[in-house]
């Protein structure tokens, strides 16, 4: 679990010497997604939403690569679609781990276990399996029986081979804080290397627009949930900045850092966020020069910004307040527990 030091040490290293350069604005992970193409219609989603012709392209290793290289996160996530589906991921990941970047290839699982042979572990790299809750409630989110099943399979079969494995869930309203419980008590069973949380967002492809949080809501049930773990009784793994735990559950009160996680497609850089789909520019730069950022985030007024917490505009935010003195000896000991 050592990779959880080297990652937050990088990171760290990182944000320091973008401040040295003045910057105010820099990415801290780059939300890469090669297709939108996907082998699951999940309600939550609706990237298959897009049309037929743009659901056929690929984005290439060379795009992939100088994506990367130019907005220079040092963390790369790789959602789509369904990356596994791209016919050059192995390159892609190889390409992206050679540069240093640690890469999050996000899966569904289904495709997972008999793609294994074309991956090696790495430090820098881990596959990041979407499990919404246990069986009966992910198999719902995902509108496919069995995929639960298929998916912890893989889990078993990538660890065993060495690979470390992460899990992204989101949490929607109606979510039982207690089933999500016994939810985080399996995956710590499994050994998984991180869980990864967010409140659902109403990203606006999703076919269901019913189920998500508002920000009230949210914390609310957040606190519910992660009573056990915050009063020392659950010793839960999350791959998160304590700080970030701690604006879902309202400890906290962040503005959102849209800039942080910026996402490249085949459509290009995607404005403002990769949430809200409001056109799309060529280059990163662009990205930062030609939005107006005041325009976007709760304190700006925006309806849209006003019950977001999802963490591609909130973890960069506890990310930098992590770096700050008063912060860092509670977020260097959350890493250090996780190194154990």
């Amino acid at each position: 679990m050592a990779v959880h030091i080297q990652q937050a040490i990088e990171v760290g290293k990182y944000i320091v010497s973008q401040r040295l350069k003045g910057r105010k604005k820099y990415a801290l992970t780059l939300m890469l997604e090669p297709l939108f193409r996907c082998n699951l219609a999940c309600s939550g989603c609706g990237k298959i939403q897009h049309p037929v012709e743009i659901l056929k392209q690929n984005l290439t290793p060379e795009e992939c690569f100088a994506a990367a290289e130019e907005c220079g996160a040092p963390v790369v996530a790789i959602p789509g679609g369904e990356p596994l589906l791209h016919p050059q991921i192995d390159e892609i990941v190889r390409g992206l781990v050679a540069r240093r970047k640690f890469v999050y290839l996000c899966t569904n699982g289904i495709l997972l276990e008999k793609s294994l042979d074309k991956f090696e572990p790495s430090p820098y790299f881990a596959f990041s399996v979407h499990l919404d809750g246990l069986r009966e409630h992910h198999d719902r989110c995902v509108d496919r029986k069995g995929v639960f099943d298929i998916a912890v399979k893989a889990i078993k079969a990538a660890k065993a081979r060495g690979f470390r494995v992460t899990t992204n869930t989101t949490i929607f309203e109606g979510t039982d804080p207690k089933e999500m419980q016994a939810f985080f008590d399996f995956l710590t069973e499994l050994n998984v290397d991180g869980m990864m949380i967010s409140p659902g967002y109403s990203y606006e492809w999703a076919p269901d627009q019913e189920h998500f949080l508002k920000r009230e809501q949210t914390r609310a049930l957040f606190r519910e949930i992660m009573a056990p773990y915050r009063a020392g009784k659950k010793n839960w793994n999350f791959n998160h900045n304590p700080l970030f735990l701690d604006f879902l559950t309202g400890e906290k009160d962040y503005e959102c850092t849209p800039w942080g996680m910026p996402s490249y497609s085949v459509l290009g850089w995607q404005k403002p966020c990769y949430l809200l789909n409001e056109g799309h520019v060529k280059t990163y730069q662009e990205l930062l020069e030609s939005t107006d950022w005041d325009q976007y985030g709760r304190a700006s007024g925006n309806p849209k910004c006003q019950d977001c917490m999802v963490h591609c505009g909130y973890e960069p935010t506890a990310a930098t307040d992590a770096m700050e003195p008063q912060n860092m000896v509670r977020a260097l000991g959350s890493v250090l527990s996780l190194s154990r």
